[in-house]
């Protein structure tokens, strides 16, 4: 029972020295990896970069403490970082307080949904994610991952378009017009060290030493080089004009979300007072609030964009730094050498401080320390939105976390148990998001590499969370100066293992509506980015369909003998069928939606048979039936036999002839004509059936094939 509860406890059950050196080195090992890949994946969720080792923390010991599988490294992942700013930026702007709330918030009611599931013991619920639906996804996720950090590798910066394939259109227009060469440089460097050392020692940590090497190298070059000036520094009327509307849309903007927050509590109160007037009168104002906003988030969205477009020369004078349009410097006046540009966001510009771009981007100031442990802050009406979105990522973060663990036990003969996982997910989860977190998974390439460097035991994730720990005391400092293009090239290195072209060969190989639901799933992914959900729920939607299809036409085959003395399907082996005697096999349950099935390919063999004598109904295929199904049977047994035909069955299962004994259908049938097995039936029912037959030889008996 202990065990049952803590799994840990199991771990230390014969183990040794060498175990535990085993685990340290391995733990170790992946915090090299998980630090710098972490940083990356939480500015993929829109989070801050430090962000991500606060999701490192917690998860990793949680997870490997309470779940099955004593290698599967824990932490954010590529897709789930992708599926949380998908949620939450309609909800806030990316990285603003609000936002990082709504993903902490987020974590909770992942794990929240997770811890439930494994307790009431329903992991199967994750099948509903059917492989060829999870094979589109993940592949159209990696392309929109990758794509998606095209904008800081090229170091531009552009708004969010309502899809994302405009959005990369935008940061190709962008970069066409003008790319910072030394931000691509770093992350095309960045590139190659990690190929460079995978091909030569796949157990060098690679990304380690590429973050270690471009940021030594962003901060002996001073590769960032921002500058915080007054607006009067910059020489040019028209683009202070800019700076000035652009700064009064904005503010509008508050303004008018101040006035739709008032508005929607006058509407919850004309509601409860049942104002009917009242309603109308908020509802008629409301959309004149929304018209603003939307009026204004357009007019901002050019002005930010004509503002990045500019690019300065920087003029050092007496009285400071000045900036002139690019190439509009008076003669005599040297430059620094620099192109400078706007730094521009969502919000409104500090005039008397405003921040001047002369270099790269990079990460910036990481705060020391781990974060306070609290209980994130609770709305129910943010809960109840953000309910569809921590369903399908509890779900989808899940089904890649089993499947991890399910390869890495096949390997080392580890029994794993999916309730379990799922409790340690649930729970690592929730206790992180009181740490700060926001919603983690298994990751493939960290547990590949728990798994290669030896781990023997969940300790292993033990030591990496006391890594970060230790990562987050004392070497915050020195990730100021790691570019994010270089946390770019990381993310787009990791999820280039996520594209399986294969997948969908093989998934039209099994069955050919199979691979057309992952290709429609990877194309409404694709189509429907940002809104990841919609791909899934159309492939959700689709393989429910099929199912749904499948199971109210199941397959109904008319048997003959074979070449193998078999009796096999007549239309697919091209036999020839008796004339006397129909053999029909129904594959599957007989019940409510597919009764009326069986009724009619029964009917048609009776209408386009003119010679036929007996029915038997091969039952081999029936593992269940309902009252609908017994019900159709009955029809079936009174239709045959008034037009002077007679029915038996074979093959019936043990549930099936349960039923048939409690509704009496089997007194009607006649225990004489329900037979063990499909010879016995025929063996029985031969004679009688081509008494005065006119058939040269019997296709049920003898192997025919059709002219």
């Amino acid at each position: 029972m202990l065990t049952k509860i803590f799994p840990f406890l199991g771990w230390f059950k014969g183990y040794n020295m060498a175990s535990f050196r085993a685990d340290a080195i391995s733990g170790l090992t992946v915090a090299l990896v998980l630090i710098p890949q972490s940083m990356a994946y939480a500015q993929l969720a829109g989070l801050p970069a430090y962000y991500g080792l606060y999701a490192s923390f917690l998860p990793p010991l949680i997870a490997a403490l309470f779940g099955s599988s004593r290698q599967l490294a824990t932490g954010p992942v590529a897709v789930v970082s992708l599926m949380t700013a998908a949620c939450l930026e309609p909800l806030a702007t990316a990285g603003s307080e609000g936002y990082i709330a709504f993903a902490i918030l987020l974590a909770l009611m992942v794990g929240l949904f997770q811890f439930l599931l494994g307790v009431l013991r329903l992991g199967l619920v994750v099948n509903f994610l059917s492989h060829p639906v999870v094979n589109g996804f993940t592949n159209a996720a990696a392309i929109i991952i990758a794509s998606s950090q095209l904008s800081k590798m090229f170091g531009v910066y552009v708004d969010k378009a309502e899809h994302h394939y405009e959005t990369i259109m935008r940061v190709v227009e962008s970069a066409i017009q003008y790319t910072h060469w030394p931000t691509l440089g770093m992350g095309a460097l960045a590139f190659a060290i990690m190929i460079i050392l995978k091909r030569m020692n796949p157990k060098i940590p690679n990304v380690l030493v590429a973050v270690v090497i471009t940021t030594a190298l962003s901060w002996g070059i001073g590769f960032n080089h921002d500058a915080g000036i007054s607006l009067n520094a910059i020489q040019s009327e028209e683009i202070r004009q800019t700076v000035t509307e652009f700064n009064t849309a904005i503010q509008g903007i508050e303004a008018y979300a101040m006035e739709r927050t008032k508005l929607a509590t006058n509407m919850e109160h004309a509601k409860q007072t049942r104002d009917v007037i009242g309603q109308l009168d908020v509802e008629h104002d409301m959309n004149v609030v929304n018209i603003e906003i939307a009026r204004l988030k357009n007019q901002a969205h050019i002005l930010r964009t004509e503002l990045r477009e500019v690019l300065f020369d920087g003029v050092e004078t007496a009285q400071g730094l000045v900036f002139f349009p690019r190439g509009k410097a008076p003669e005599g006046m040297v430059t620094d050498g620099r192109t400078w540009r706007v730094k521009v966001g969502n919000r409104t510009l500090d005039t008397g401080n405003l921040k001047m771009m002369g270099g790269g981007a990079v990460v910036g100031t990481v705060p020391s320390g781990i974060p306070a442990i609290s209980m994130p802050s609770l709305d129910l009406k943010v809960m109840l939105h953000l309910l569809p979105f921590a369903a399908i990522i509890s779900l989808l973060g899940f089904m890649e976390a089993i499947s991890i663990a399910k390869a890495m036990a096949a390997k080392t003969g580890q029994r794993l148990d999916p309730n379990q996982e799922l409790i340690g997910q649930g729970l690592a989860n929730m206790l992180g998001a009181c740490g700060k977190s926001y919603p983690a998974s298994g990751s493939f390439s960290r547990s590949a590499v728990n798994l290669q460097a030896g781990a023997v035991t969940g300790l292993s994730s033990v030591f990496t969370s006391l890594a970060v720990v230790i990562a987050l005391l004392f070497f915050t400092p020195l990730l100021y100066h790691l570019p994010q293009a270089v946390l770019a090239a990381v993310i787009m290195m990791a999820v280039i293992g996520l594209i399986n072209a294969s997948g969908f060969i093989h998934a039209w190989k099994a069955q050919w509506y199979d691979g057309a639901i992952s290709i429609l799933s990877f194309v409404c992914t694709l189509a429907f980015a940002p809104h990841l959900d919609k791909g899934i729920m159309v492939g959700v939607a689709l393989s429910l369909s099929v199912f749904l299809y499948k199971s109210m036409r199941p397959r109904v085959a008319s048997l003959s003998r074979s070449d193998d003395k078999s009796l096999r399907d007549a239309t697919a082996h091209g036999l020839r069928e008796c004339e006397h005697i129909a053999l029909v096999r129904f594959d599957g349950p007989l019940f409510f939606a597919n009764a009326s099935f069986l009724e009619d390919q029964i009917t048609d063999r009776m209408m386009n048979m003119d010679k036929l004598k007996h029915i038997i109904i091969v039952a081999n295929g029936i593992n269940d039936m309902d009252a609908s199904g017994e019900e159709a049977l009955s029809l079936i047994v009174d239709r045959v036999r008034s037009n002077s035909l007679d029915i038996s069955l074979c093959g019936v299962n043990e549930a099936v002839m349960e039923v048939l004994k409690r509704t009496h259908l089997l007194e009607k049938i006649g225990e004489d004509h329900v037979y063990p097995t499909m010879e016995t039936a025929i063996c029985a029912t031969h004679e009688m059936a081509h008494r005065d037959g006119t058939e040269e030889s019997c296709p049920l008996t003898t192997v025919c094939r059709l002219a």
